[in-house]
């Protein structure tokens, strides 16, 4: 099989320059030499959508490429979210981890101890496990392009064009790893016109962000060039701090750079290049125990949420890079031919601490890195008659791998390494056919054959320098194995246009994450860890509608889903018996298939303009996931255990209010409000002992205020969870072999001011 090269990606070497970290103040004054980007004209998120003047008389929607061509919002019959700009920056949206809220049946979140490693679920279906070789079950999107590693994938929000979340399985057109849904994160395109923005944003905890970014033509109007660039330092002192080194804990320090350049010939050609960066240098997140550890039990925990006694360093950094050429050819107003190259690398240095204590009881330290490279071929036909649609061709190329060191009790020390090579073609078509003037059939497909092969070497050592093997039983896993995977994804759907204002669809689809081999394997002790899990699949019927009453001033859109999984892959922490003596001492993460499992649910998005100064918008969720097959040690528990990350309510509601100021221009506010049902966060086996991570019902509290006084500055007032609700996301739950039980807190009340030039 043939292996990724190793070379890093080949950057300009100004680029690179222009990446190199910067101070918050010198960054400070290259944005402030930035020309900004013109703003953009709100529009409908699904559940809210206005316009940037304050004489409305009925809402607006968008363009979203959910199906991979231009439809409206309210056109595409798929349950989609869609967020402008103007949206995002009025939810005050600062990464994806805040679109929470806003998107029914939707939980995302940073990812255990990290800031910016994304744990993703839609509608109950995703995958909380970080390590290679475990694939996500919602996946990320950045211009076109599949991110396969969730770290450094919780993208944070500046020069955004838009953001969809497609909810759903999404297999015909996206492909594996999107059983739960998509999300696409779509940059701010290349403009004619010399523009951009500056801002500055400061907050609690020493907030300091700084966003900027300039584009326009290079050479002249006529040159067929344009470019832009964007950057962004984003930083915090830490909620807590490590009270054994006195070092800051869930703080915030990010730098990020994103460049594009485009060449156009006319109207009928162009090539695109692009060109992202990231670091992330923020700290480890705090975990707090939420009982004592039983091997230091006079240790109590602590009262502070995010204040911690861990004995190891601060040290979690990510860095991201990638870069790409999209081709658009359009010879006719008919067809339109599309080719995306791109090539992504990301490395991640850990530490993970997950006893909270100066004792070495679990220490690990982790290394992580991945590279991939993939090509899409598509054409988009539409010649105006009863028929159109997308044809398109996928390969994916990619290694993700790393190395991690395990520290028990400083008397067992594991080193877990290796490498998975994934390699993965597709052929999708999906096809639009016009049955009447208002009943449309859509159908598609996609063929997946992937590769994935896995080179596993885990060993026991002598000490924590790691180089001498354990006299007896060094080798827990040794295996070089290649499995394959074809997989056919089709969907259908009917939708029925009954008026000008009222669509109603139905939708059959079929979804499917690839399996695999698990990396922490313990194959000596437990042999069948060493052989693969399977694939898990899911058959999906969804039965919706988008309506506008009112002279379009009140939008609601409906979905009911009905999901059956089978094969579900779980990621679980599973005890085992090292010495032979009967009684289980160790423990490893295990990976399984827990059988089978039914979702249903009913979403609904909602925005009322009762009148041309107020909006109210919002979204209701409802959500049964439960296990009709799990087998655990010959017997099915399926009753006794709960999908995670899936509420059984959620919701939210946004009320603004907008108003003239005269010369002084104009001011608006909103007041937000969200809940979520009890929720279990973590996976455990519950007949093994293993204690899930749980979270109550809670709702937070948001409010905003911006203020216009002409059409180039803004000054935004945000704060969000007002009532500095304490709630759990996620954790750690190993007591049975090392005492470990711990959680991992939301952020607290933030609050911050921004201001903001446009020209």
């Amino acid at each position: 099989m043939r292996r990724l090269p190793t070379a890093t990606l080949l950057i300009p070497a100004a680029l690179q320059r222009a990446a190199v970290k910067h101070s918050s103040l010198s960054l400070a004054i290259a944005l402030g030499l930035c020309a900004p980007l013109a703003s953009a004209q709100d529009a409908s998120t699904g559940a809210e959508a206005g316009q940037d003047t304050l004489d409305r008389s009925t809402l607006d929607t968008i363009m979203v490429t959910a199906r991979k061509r231009e439809e409206t919002l309210q056109d595409v019959p798929v349950a989609v979210t869609a967020f402008t700009p103007d949206t995002l920056d009025r939810l005050n949206v600062e990464d994806l981890s805040d679109l929470d809220a806003q998107v029914p049946n939707l939980t995302i979140y940073a990812a255990r101890g990290s800031s910016s490693t994304v744990t993703a679920y839609i509608r109950g279906v995703g995958q909380s496990d970080p390590l290679w070789g475990v694939d996500p079950g919602v996946g990320i999107y950045l211009d076109d392009v599949y991110i396969a590693r969730p770290q450094g994938a919780l993208l944070d929000v500046f020069d955004v064009g838009r953001v969809e979340v497609l909810r759903g399985p999404q297999g015909t057109l996206y492909g594996k790893n999107t059983i739960g849904g998509a999300i696409k994160y779509i940059s701010k395109g290349l403009p004619e016109q010399v523009d951009g923005f500056a801002s500055v944003t400061v907050g609690n905890y020493s907030q300091l962000d700084v966003k900027g970014a300039i584009g326009g033509p290079l050479f002249g109007q006529d040159s067929g060039l344009r470019a832009r660039v964007a950057v962004a330092s984003l930083n915090r002192d830490g909620f807590g701090e490590n009270i054994t080194n006195d070092q800051p804990v869930s703080d915030k320090e990010i730098n990020a750079l994103r460049f594009n350049l485009g060449a156009y010939s006319q109207d009928d050609f162009d090539v695109q290049f692009a060109f992202d960066w990231m670091d992330d240098k923020s700290g480890v997140r705090a975990a707090r125990m939420l009982a004592p550890n039983r091997f230091a039990p006079t240790t109590a925990p602590l009262n502070d949420r995010y204040d911690v006694r861990n004995g190891m360093p601060n040290i979690n950094n990510t860095e991201i890079k990638g870069v790409s050429a999209t081709v658009n050819w359009r010879p006719n107003d008919n067809w339109a031919f599309k080719y995306v190259i791109a090539k992504r690398e990301s490395d991640t240095e850990t530490n993970i601490d997950f006893d909270t204590l100066p004792n070495r009881i679990a220490d690990v330290k982790a290394f992580y890195s991945d590279e991939q490279v993939s090509h899409e071929v598509q054409v988009n036909y539409d010649g105006g008659g009863r028929a159109r649609g997308v044809v398109g061709l996928y390969a994916f190329d990619g290694r993700a791998g790393g190395r991690v060191l395990n520290n028990f009790f400083n008397l067992v020390f594991g080193d877990t390494r290796g490498d998975v090579f994934t390699e993965s073609t597709a052929l999708y078509a999906d096809w639009t056919f016009d049955l009447t003037d208002s009943l449309k059939l859509d159908v598609g497909a996609r063929y997946t054959d992937e590769d994935k092969h896995a080179v596993v070497l885990n060993r026991f050592y002598t000490n924590a320098t790691y180089t001498v093997l354990r006299p007896v039983a060094p080798i827990a896993a040794n295996f070089d194995k290649t499995i394959n995977f074809k997989n056919l994804s089709p969907k259908v759907s009917l939708d029925y246009q009954v008026n000008d204002d009222i669509m109603i669809y139905g939708l059959a689809s079929r979804g499917f994450k690839s399996g695999g081999y698990n990396i922490r394997a313990q194959a000596t002790a437990v042999p069948r860890s060493a052989e693969p899990f399977d694939d898990e699949s899911v058959e999906s019927f969804e039965i919706g509608s988008k309506m506008s009453f009112l002279d379009q001033r009140l939008f609601l859109n409906l979905s009911a889903f009905h999901n059956q999984y089978k094969d579900i892959q779980l990621s679980v922490f599973t005890s085992y018996d090292s010495n032979g003596d009967g009684i289980n001492d160790a423990f490893f993460g295990d990976f399984t298939n827990a059988g089978k499992g039914t979702v249903n649910g009913f979403e609904a998005e909602y925005q009322w303009l009762p009148s041309a100064n107020w909006l109210i918008s919002g979204n209701l969720a409802w959500l049964d996931a439960k296990y009709d097959r799990f087998i655990y040690a010959g017997v099915d528990i399926a009753d006794e255990q709960t999908f995670t990350n899936a509420p059984e309510f959620s919701g939210a509601v946004n009320l603004e209010y907008r108003t003239e100021l005269g010369s002084m221009g104009h001011l608006s506010a909103r007041l937000g409000y969200s809940y979520q049902d009890d929720v279990v966060a973590t996976t455990e086996i519950i007949r093994s002992g293993a204690v899930p991570i749980t979270q109550d019902g809670y709702g937070l509290i948001n409010a905003g205020v911006i203020w216009k006084p002409n059409t180039s500055w803004t000054l935004s007032l945000q704060g969000s969870n007002l009532a500095d609700e304490e709630y759990l996301t996620t954790g750690y739950s190993l007591n049975a072999a090392l005492g470990v039980f711990t959680g991992f807190y939301g952020p607290p009340r933030q609050y911050s001011l921004t201001a903001r030039y446009d020209f």
